[in-house]
């Protein structure tokens, strides 16, 4: 896959990552995407149980297997992991590169540490514990 070219994401599913973003301020949100032929359907917010959830996340094991039956029962395939930055830029930690365990998905990160505007970013595996950005392009909702 050329890095180079822009993922299409429709602003459906951005607008439900950025919300339920929100409404947790304090917290990294987390979730999966699913995708039916590649194209993103659906957004499984898993709920966060890292001991440090201000600055780290970790899906919950059960709702994380949960969304995966669903995705699996729709015919879905993971298309990307998102999780928030509260505080910091959308860009991947150190700890976000060393739990990258799925290198065919697309992982989403959401700032809220800028003021009044929220930033979402994409990245790609491109070996071991190396991100490299993608752009992103918001689809027109239905």
């Amino acid at each position: 896959m050329n890095p180079n070219m822009p993922i299409d994401i429709p602003r459906t599913l951005v607008n439900q990552i950025l919300h339920h973003a929100q409404e947790f301020p304090e917290r990294e949100v987390c979730g999966l995407i699913g995708a039916r032929n590649g194209i993103p359907t659906q957004c499984y917010p898993v709920t966060n149980v890292a001991a440090h959830p201000e600055c780290r996340f970790l899906l919950d094991a059960r709702e994380q297997i949960n969304a995966m039956r669903l995705m699996r029962e729709r015919r879905e395939d993971l298309f990307a992991i998102f999780h928030s930055h509260p505080a910091d830029t959308a860009e991947p930690s150190s700890v976000d590169l060393q739990q990258a365990d799925y290198p065919d998905a697309l992982y989403l990160i959401i700032s809220l540490g800028t003021k009044g505007v929220l930033e979402l970013r994409g990245f790609r595996l491109q070996g071991p514990h190396q991100f490299e950005e993608v752009p992103l392009r918001l689809q027109p909702a239905e």
